[in-house]
């Protein structure tokens, strides 16, 4: 029987960490297998399957910066990087499973009749750079997928970059705030880009849950964004501060960032299952459409 009494402050919160960070793959594993077991649909499955690890891959990433609270800089820069190189993967995966629901191939030049010559409204400040309404073809779609790939390639480059250079110890803050200028540019054109996409197909897309979907992963990013932002500033309000002679308060801020994204983890673990669920492979979307009928 474990002794809890015995245990400090920081054993208490790896074990509850830990115990949240099995879960999230539990959840994730259920659904994964589900997916494997009903095989239908490769293409798509693929995709779902690579969005659906992003919780547990978040929360192990996280409990590694738990683990060794003491790196260096670089070290968390490493895992930082991990997250939001894998995130940039799974924003061009949801992409091109929206494409596959839309039987769209922008390789093969298919784009289905009934929605060719839609209009696109862009927003400011995008039309700064392309007209406010456009007609949809095969030129614009390309045009779309553009936008959000840049941050697929953008996303590595700057993280290797940003490693490099903090282990060379020349890593000025000038140069830190350059590149999340660069990475938050790059990132909400490519969520735009999806938003947009969105709500031109959202007849189309209905069916398939394409909001919940979205929300599952503009959720992580936009928490474990904010959340950094606000433990900033409590950081720089001297709310969060050092209370250890051997644990620093930008230390201390790492911690409670990776304890929250683990914790929110748990939460996004479950609501994928909603979001992606196995229903449609298995036949059981078929049965309810066929009973209706009866």
């Amino acid at each position: 029987m474990m002794d809890f009494s015995s245990m400090d402050r920081g054993q208490i919160t790896l074990l509850g960490c830990g115990f949240c960070v099995l879960l999230s793959l539990h959840f994730t594993v259920q659904l994964l297998s589900q997916h494997i077991f009903y095989w239908k649909n490769p293409k798509e499955q693929k995709a779902i399957i690579i969005i659906i690890l992003m919780a547990p891959i978040y929360a192990a990433d996280s409990y590694v910066g738990l683990l060794d609270i003491q790196g260096s800089k670089a070290f968390f820069t490493f895992l930082d990087s991990v997250k939001e190189c894998y995130e940039a993967l799974v924003i061009a995966k949801f992409l091109a499973l929206m494409y596959s629901y839309l039987k769209i191939s922008i390789s093969k030049n298919i784009v289905p009749d009934e929605v060719k010559g839609r209009e696109i409204h862009h927003s400011f400040p995008m039309t700064l750079f392309v007209p406010r309404t456009a007609r949809l073809d095969h030129r614009n779609l390309v045009l779309l997928k553009h936008w959000t790939w840049q941050f697929v390639i953008i996303r590595p480059i700057c993280s290797i970059l940003m490693i490099t250079l903090q282990m060379l110890g020349i890593y000025p803050s000038w140069l830190s705030w350059t590149f999340t200028i660069i990475l938050n540019i790059s990132v909400s054109v490519a969520l735009y880009s999806l938003v947009l996409f969105y709500h031109v197909f959202a007849k189309e897309l209905a069916p398939h849950k394409p909001l919940a979907k979205f929300l599952c992963i503009k959720g992580v990013v936009f928490f474990c964004f904010w959340q950094g932002i606000v433990l900033d500033m409590l950081v720089s309000a001297g709310i969060i501060r050092s209370h250890h002679f051997w644990l620093d308060v930008e230390h201390i801020e790492e911690a409670f960032q990776n304890v929250l994204v683990i914790l929110e983890m748990v939460v996004f673990s479950v609501l994928q299952q909603y979001a992606y669920h196995v229903a449609p492979y298995s036949g059981e979307v078929e049965t309810k459409m066929l009973k209706k009928r009866e």
